[in-house]
């Protein structure tokens, strides 16, 4: 297994290691409690210092924050919770000074309900023009009372909302519009045309403020099946439309199912077009699909030659903690991508999961499996993508119910994403720990025994997971120029080995040691004699 454009001479993309930044939770410069750009310029040094080589940042566009930020109501303007176009302009010029990319989040499968162009949809009649450009439809049943279809939302319920019960809509309305997320987030009708343009001045307004590339959210939820028919379900089973945004079995693992809603083959003629436009800019610009498919060949579509860059693979995210399955995420991402020559991608948390210290079991145990599959992970080529805080080892925080801020939590119920989310502490005893000026706990409150985590506490620690992370990127940084396949070992059922170069990679899963392979430590997740203990991983040169 290999892959094809690792090396010299590839995109920088291919090879990089990425940082997330969820902005609001990242770093505060006004003490507001949020998090912001200047909050973020000011602390690019330490991404360097980590090093990462991209730094990929959460939707900073104005909006309403009822989805914070996923719900755009002006995609060329920054939302003064996190500053101003100057602002943005300082922090792509200080990131390139430093020697780092810049990729900004974009969200084009739906807008804000405050976008101009809804309001004018809500305030014009059924059939115009501006109601073209989302998916307004006719009710069924006696006076349209029922939705158009039986599709759900992600964040639960109906996927339709009745014009006239939104708060703008007029009351004798007829209509209901289609939001597959929440109902302040309407979908575009991408088979519209204008949306398509619209979406290319985008592209090139912050292409032209010399933004590197682009996430695209719900990459694959763009074109619906023009029907808009019912979703067909088995029987006893209800509808649903929900992404997998917790779920824990492999894609792979997963039944094929009717998603009329998601897929849509017409959704490849968007992102050809998307990259002609970044072709025509310098220095190698980038689309990274957030595409929730239901097979590695579907997603494989995603990065041919002529569309995306990259897509995110979720399959180790979702795995369990199990030599075997990572074995088969490795395999199977390799085969799925080797029709199209594309580089892979690998991911362990981000702001929509729970962090992958938690799902490993949580305390020493979570930390020294998490240390460990990020070892592993970073070995293989192709592009690592690392969630803020992982490189602390932070873990999933309880958050109280009064603190809870994601939509999916107040529309369900379920305890939803907040916990993933909460602002990274940098310095102090107590909180804000210096996520911000002031005293004040931020936006998700901080929980207090975060003292020993902080990145001061642990920049004095040479045994802390945030040296762990420099020494290991530090590690891959030298291995990144190494060629030729990838080969798996069997060294036992709960080992996962492979060779890459010089380089043996060995990820104990079991709670028995193994003998490691002779040579010299390159890196490892733990501490590792001749023996490697359960829940470590090592690299050994040989």
């Amino acid at each position: 297994m290999n892959d094809p454009n690792q090396g010299a001479g590839a995109e920088w993309w291919r090879h990089a290691v990425i940082y997330q930044v969820y902005p609001r939770s990242f770093a505060d410069a006004d003490g507001d409690g949020v998090g912001d750009l200047p909050g973020i310029t000011a602390r690019l040094p330490y991404l360097r210092d980590l090093g990462v080589d991209a730094v990929w940042i959460s939707p900073f566009y104005r909006s309403p924050q009822k989805d914070h930020g996923y719900d755009v109501s002006d995609y060329c303007d920054i939302d003064p919770l996190f500053g101003t176009l100057e602002d943005a302009d300082t922090l792509v010029a200080t990131a390139h000074e430093l020697g780092l990319k810049i990729i900004a989040d974009l969200v084009p499968n739906h807008s804000s309900d405050q976008h101009v162009w809804f309001q004018a949809a809500l305030a014009a009649e059924p059939g115009s023009p501006e109601r073209a450009r989302y998916l307004f439809r006719d009710g069924r049943g006696p006076q349209g009372q029922e939705p158009p279809n039986n599709w759900q939302s992600v964040f639960g319920g109906a996927a339709w909302t009745r014009v006239a019960e939104h708060p703008d809509g007029r009351d004798d309305d007829p209509q209901w519009y289609l939001h597959l997320f929440d109902s302040t987030q309407p979908d575009f009708d991408w088979r519209n045309p204008e949306v398509g343009d619209m979406f290319v001045d985008v592209l090139r307004f912050w292409l032209d403020r010399g933004v590197d590339g682009f996430r695209v959210d719900v990459a694959h939820g763009l074109l619906k099946e023009e029907s808009l028919r019912d979703q067909v379900v088995a029987e006893g089973e209800q509808p649903d439309s929900a992404a997998p945004i917790n779920e824990e079995r492999s894609m792979v693992e997963r039944t094929l199912r009717d998603e009329p809603m998601w897929d849509q083959p017409e959704v490849h003629d968007v992102y050809r077009r998307w990259h002609d436009v970044l072709a025509e800019y310098d220095g190698d610009r980038m689309l990274v699909a957030e595409a929730w498919t239901q097979t590695p060949e579907s997603m494989a579509q995603f990065v041919r030659d002529d569309e995306m860059s990259q897509a995110f693979n979720f399959s180790w995210l979702l795995a369990p903690w199990s030599a075997e399955a990572f074995e088969g995420v490795i395999t199977g991402t390799f085969t799925a991508l080797a029709d199209v020559q594309a580089s892979p991608t690998w991911v362990l948390s981000n702001h929509d999961v729970v962090r992958h210290v938690t799902r490993y079991g949580g305390g020493a145990k979570g930390l020294a499996r998490a240390r460990a599959a990020t070892l592993a992970m970073l070995a293989l080529p192709g592009s690592s993508y690392v969630y803020q805080g992982e490189e602390l080892g932070l873990e999933q925080v309880d958050v109280a119910p009064e603190h809870r801020q994601d939509p999916s939590y107040l529309r369900t119920g379920e305890v939803g994403r907040d916990g993933c989310r909460v602002p990274m502490p940098w310095s102090g005893e107590k909180p804000p720990f210096g996520f911000g000026p002031g005293e004040g706990q931020p936006w998700i409150p901080q929980p207090e025994g975060w003292a020993d985590v902080t990145v001061d506490a642990q920049r004095v620690d040479p045994d802390s997971t945030l040296a762990f992370y420099q020494r290991a990127l530090a590690a891959r940084r030298a291995l990144s120029s190494a060629t030729g396949e990838v080969e798996m070992l069997d060294l036992g059922r709960d080992v996962l080995a492979f060779r890459r170069g010089p380089v043996t990679v060995v990820l104990n899963c079991g709670s028995t040691p193994v003998s490691r392979p002779q040579g010299e430590v390159v890196a490892s997740s733990g501490p590792v004699s001749d023996l490697l203990p359960g829940d470590t991983a090592v690299w050994v040169r040989s």
